[in-house]
């Protein structure tokens, strides 16, 4: 398991429009893009890794008030058992028409090696 294939079935599960990387094609009025930030073994005994750290962005876009939206994935990821490190509003986007925020988040993962 990673922190992707979590997103992608937590995201399908909310019936929310998502893609990772870039929203490819014509966006509907409110979306995700999946936006991975890092991988790090930040806990370490014995000089081995114990687990992987995953982190990302979901990046929030909205014609209307994000904040139903916002706080519905909010729910998800911290039932989820997401560790969320910030919210905040990005802004508004003038040449989209739609307002950005973005929610960064962190779970550990068995360390995979091979």
């Amino acid at each position: 398991m990673n922190i992707l294939s979590e997103l992608t079935a937590l995201l399908t599960n909310m019936n929310v429009p998502f893609e990772a990387g870039h929203f490819s094609g014509v966006p509907p009025d409110e979306y995700v893009v999946i936006i991975p930030l890092v991988d790090s073994f930040a806990l370490a005994a014995d000089n081995l890794p114990q687990a992987d750290i995953q982190e990302a962005r979901l990046a929030i876009y909205s014609k209307d008030n994000y904040y139903p939206l916002r706080n519905r994935l909010t729910k998800a990821l911290l039932g989820s058992d997401f560790t969320i490190s910030d919210r905040r509003y990005i802004g508004f986007e003038a040449d989209t028409k739609y307002h950005h925020a973005a929610i960064d988040i962190a779970k550990p993962y068995e360390v995979e090696v091979g």
